[in-house]
């Protein structure tokens, strides 16, 4: 009797072996079938997605209210390891998604313009834009229907006007956008602290100014974060805010600075105010300015020009006279 359960026992342990190794060999196919499937993925998420680095820290996370990062600072310290008194921030990578664009976004340039607004209302074109714009999170008008005025200074150079602007600036208690560049930042990086630690929102125009419609996914990247971790090292400091050099971009382009996580700022009103060699004086700045302004306002002006730096103080007058209110980034 013994022997015949034993007997049993083992015909159903060599029962259950067989049976294990189907199912193991059933799994083992599946499995096979799955590593193929998520190889692909992984080769494909590799040919969307490449990064500068491979040792620095993600991007912070983004703001859910505004969709882009909020600015970032390092402790005040006192001391001189930045030329802030913050503590250094630590370098960041910027992911490089779809870099040999794959997906076949436009690579047209499109050169930004404006129109040039009046009686109190944005051009056409303006709105237009903004409609464009909108679907890669960047801004040239704000369309809430708000009376408010974003003040942006763009910065390639110093010619001795930039503290005298920040000086209007203090007095009118007004905040303001500067976009530089990595030679404005090394050549007079006191200025640029400055900027910073009055409360104004230092603002990534890119390591070395070049048309973003020329340039690949990867270079547009490097100089977003060239200038970014510059900043990050000697200010402790880092601002989401980008803009196009010259203005010059492509849907491609705006696609790559949307996910590198900055918001591309345009503008909605300027004036040749760049050609210093063609300057018109005090008045004609205050005039040509004010002449259109209206609600929604992103006012690029250069901070180059001795007519803006003398005009400015005027100009943030009248605009409160109007009701406008200036508003940060």
């Amino acid at each position: 009797m013994k022997r015949l359960v034993a007997l049993v026992t083992a015909l159903c342990l060599l029962m259950t072996a067989v049976a294990c190794g189907k199912t193991t060999e059933g799994n083992s196919t599946l499995f096979s079938s799955e590593a193929v499937t998520s190889s692909e993925t992984v080769a494909e998420t590799t040919e969307m997605t490449t990064e500068i680095s491979t040792d620095a820290p993600q991007p912070e996370p983004m703001d859910k209210t505004t969709t882009t990062l909020k600015a970032v600072y390092g402790k005040k310290t006192g001391t001189d390891k930045t030329y802030t008194g913050l503590e250094p921030l630590p370098e960041r990578q910027l992911p490089v998604v779809d870099p040999k664009n794959v997906r076949g976004i436009s690579e047209e340039e499109i050169k930004h313009s404006y129109g040039v607004s009046s009686g109190g209302a944005p051009h056409e074109i303006s709105v237009n834009n903004q409609k464009l714009y909108a679907e890669y999170g960047a801004l040239c008008l704000d369309t809430s229907g708000e009376r408010c005025i974003y003040l942006t200074f763009d910065c390639g150079y110093e010619n001795g006007c930039t503290e005298k602007i920040l000086n209007t600036l203090r007095e009118k208690k007004v905040t303001a956008a500067f976009f530089v560049t990595m030679d404005h930042v090394k050549s007079s990086p006191q200025i640029v602290a400055r900027m910073i630690n009055e409360g104004h929102t230092v603002g990534n125009h890119s390591v070395t100014h070049p048309n973003f419609s020329k340039i690949s996914r990867i270079q547009m990247a490097e100089e977003l974060q060239g200038l970014d971790n510059y900043l990050r090292q000697k200010f402790g400091y880092s601002s989401p805010y980008f803009r196009f050099p010259e203005g010059a971009c492509s849907l491609s382009a705006l696609d790559m600075v949307q996910n590198c996580g900055y918001k591309s700022v345009f503008w909605s009103s300027a004036y040749a105010d760049w050609d210093v060699e063609n300057s018109k004086g005090a008045d004609y700045a205050f005039e040509t300015v004010t002449s259109r302004l209206h609600p929604g306002c992103v006012l690029l002006l250069h901070a180059v020009s001795p007519d803006n730096a003398e005009a400015l103080g005027r100009i943030i007058d009248y605009a409160h006279s109007q009701g406008y209110v200036f508003k940060a980034l």
